[in-house]
């Protein structure tokens, strides 16, 4: 019987470790998006994650939500300095959220600020 225990917790095991393996190294797409940094903020209560958001209309309607990792400190730092300001993100999609990462699948894996398209011709 405690063999037979081991075996099954053996496997849920590697079964997770697979699963986290997939979700966290494997993207399901890679883009850019641009906008306004309209939200950046440190954010949990347990677990702590970086979240954002960037608006990409004049009027605040089309929103994009993303995640930044923990281990990403110079990522941190540029969007915190370009907190209201037109950027640029380079982003990773995963295949499903991972919580104790962030509240998204969109991970940034770069960032650079941008000349607001609304104000380029003034």
């Amino acid at each position: 019987m405690k063999k037979v225990l081991a075996i099954i917790i053996t496997v849920l095991v590697l079964l997770f470790a697979a699963w986290y393996a997939f979700i966290y190294y494997a993207s399901y797409s890679e883009g850019t998006r641009s906008g306004e940094l309209i939200k950046f903020s440190n954010k949990g209560v347990l677990v702590k994650t970086w979240e954002g958001e960037i608006s990409q209309g004049i009027s605040g309607a089309q929103i994009f939500s993303f995640s930044v990792e923990d281990k990403n400190k110079k990522i941190i730092e540029k969007l915190e300095k370009f907190q209201g300001r037109y950027v640029k993100l380079k982003y990773k999609e995963r295949f499903a959220k991972i919580s104790w990462l962030g509240d998204t699948k969109y991970f940034v894996i770069d960032v650079v600020e941008e000349v607001s398209p609304h104000f380029r011709n003034k």
